[in-house]
C-alpha cells in the first residue's frame, strides 16, 4: 500500500475535531455506525501486491485507455465513455460504445442498427481506486466492488468486461475470450507497444503483451486517477475554514437527515446494494434491483444521476428522495402507497426538509475539486484517432 495522508490516529482526531464544530448535538440518527462518520481521503489509492503502480505502467496504460484499437470496431476507446473533460464519466444519461459517432453528451447513434442499449449511468473513474473503502484503513484492491451491480471485485477484472459487452466495445458476436484475445493481438502487433509493454513488464517480444499485462497497466492507471483533497477533505483534515458557512450547515443537515446512513465514510458511500427505485423501472416481476451506493465525490463533474441517468441536477436528486420517504413513511410494511413496491428500509429514516436543499446542495459541491487529472495523450502507438482529443 502506498502511504496515506498522515495517519489513521491524526485523521480520526481531526476529523472527530471538525465534527464537533457543526454537530456536536445532532438532531438527526444518532446510532450512525462509526465507519460511516466522514473521513478525508488518502492521497493514493492502494495497489493490489500482483500489480505494484509503476510510472511506465501508468504511462503505458493511459495510452492504452485511449486507444481505439483495443475495440473490435476500432473506433472505440475506454476513453470515449470515461472522458476527462466530462468528469471521466460522459454526461449522458446511458452510454452509446460502438455504433456512434461524437463525444460526451453529444455523442449518437450512426447506422440503421444501434446495437444494443446500454442501460445504466457511466460512472466516474475518478477516486475508483478508493472503491470499497469504508474506514480509515486502505480498501483490500483485489475485493473492491465494480459497476453499479458489485458483479466485479477489482480494477483488474473491470477492464476486460467492457472489451467483450456486446454495445460497449464489441461489435457483432461477444464470445469473451475471443474479444479479449482479439484486443491482445491487435496491440502486440504494435512495435511500439511491444516496447512500451517491455519496459513496464520485461520480458521479450514473443512474451510482452498478453491479456493480464493489458489489464494490469489499464488497471494502474485509472488507480491513479486520484482527485487532489477537497473542501470536505480539508475540513476533516482540520481546516475549519475550508468550508463556508452554508457547508457547514449542509454538512449538518446531511448527517441529521440521515443520509450519512448509506452515504458516509472516506468515500462518502457504504458500497452496499440498496433498492430505491419507486418505479421498479430497473427491477423484475419481484421487484425493484438493489444498486450499490454510489460515492458522493466529484459530483459537480459526473450529472446526470442515478443507476440509470434519470436525474439531471442534484435538486432533482434531493427531491426524488424526500418524496421517496415521504411515500415509504406512509406506509406499514416498507412499501409505497402506488403498487407497493418493496424498498430499502433505511428510506424510512430519512428526513429531509426542502428547506435545507440549498445548503445540501452547497455541501455536496465541496466534496468536488476541478483540479484532477484531465491529460488527453496527443496521439496513441496505433496511429488511430484519439477519441476525444482537440
Amino acid at each position: 500500500m502506498r502511504p496515506l495522508r498522515g495517519t489513521v490516529a491524526t485523521s480520526l482526531a481531526l476529523v472527530g475535531f471538525a465534527l464537533a464544530i457543526i454537530v456536536a448535538a445532532p438532531a438527526g440518527p444518532a446510532d450512525v455506525a462509526s465507519e460511516m462518520e466522514p473521513r478525508p481521503l488518502p492521497r493514493t489509492a492502494p495497489d493490489p501486491g500482483e500489480n505494484p503502480a509503476t510510472p511506465d505502467k501508468v504511462a503505458l496504460g493511459r495510452l492504452l485507455f485511449f486507444d481505439p484499437v483495443l475495440s473490435s470496431s476500432r473506433d472505440v476507446s475506454c476513453a470515449t465513455c470515461h472522458d476527462p473533460r466530462h468528469g471521466w464519466a460522459d454526461s449522458r444519461s446511458t452510454p452509446i460504445g460502438v455504433g456512434g459517432s461524437g463525444a460526451g453528451p453529444g455523442r449518437v447513434f450512426t447506422g440503421a442498427d444501434p446495437g444494443p442499449l446500454l442501460p445504466r449511468n457511466t460512472p466516474t473513474l475518478l477516486d475508483v481506486g478508493f472503491n470499497g473503502l469504508v474506514s480509515g484503513a486502505g480498501p483490500d484492491p483485489s475485493k473492491a466492488p465494480m459497476f453499479w451491480d458489485s458483479r466485479v471485485a477489482g480494477l483488474e477484472r473491470q477492464v476486460p468486461v467492457p472489451l467483450r459487452t456486446p454495445g460497449e466495445m464489441c461489435a457483432g458476436p461477444c464470445d469473451g475470450d475471443d474479444a479479449m484475445d482479439g484486443a491482445v493481438r491487435r496491440v502486440r502487433a504494435i512495435p511500439g507497444y511491444r516496447e512500451k509493454f517491455r519496459a513496464a513488464f520485461g520480458g521479450s517480444d514473443a512474451e510482452a503483451v498478453d491479456a493480464t499485462r493489458l489489464t494490469r497497466a489499464i488497471a494502474a492507471f485509472e488507480r491513479s486517477l486520484v482527485a487532489p483533497p477537497t473542501p470536505v477533505d480539508r475540513f476533516l483534515a482540520g481546516d475549519t475554514a475550508a468550508l463556508d458557512a452554508a457547508q457547514r450547515q449542509g454538512l449538518r443537515a446531511f448527517r441529521d437527515a440521515g443520509c450519512i446512513h448509506c452515504h458516509g465514510g472516506p468515500m462518502f458511500s457504504d458500497f452496499k446494494p440498496h433498492a430505491v427505485d419507486v418505479n421498479g423501472a430497473s427491477g423484475s416481476r419481484s421487484g425493484p434491483r438493489a444498486f450499490r451506493t454510489p460515492s458522493l465525490r466529484n459530483l459537480r463533474h459526473t450529472a446526470p444521476y442515478m443507476h440509470d441517468g434519470r436525474l439531471r441536477t442534484l435538486r432533482d436528486v434531493l427531491v426524488f428522495y424526500d418524496d421517496l420517504a415521504e411515500a415509504v413513511s406512509e406506509t406499514s410494511d416498507g412499501g409505497v402507497a402506488a403498487g407497493h413496491v418493496p424498498l430499502d428500509p433505511l428510506l424510512a429514516r430519512l428526513r429531509l426538509s426542502p428547506d435545507d436543499f440549498p445548503v445540501l446542495e452547497a455541501f455536496l459541491d465541496s466534496l468536488s475539486t476541478d483540479a484532477f487529472d484531465r491529460t488527453i495523450p496527443a496521439s496513441v502507438p496505433s496511429g488511430l484517432p484519439v477519441l476525444g482529443a482537440r
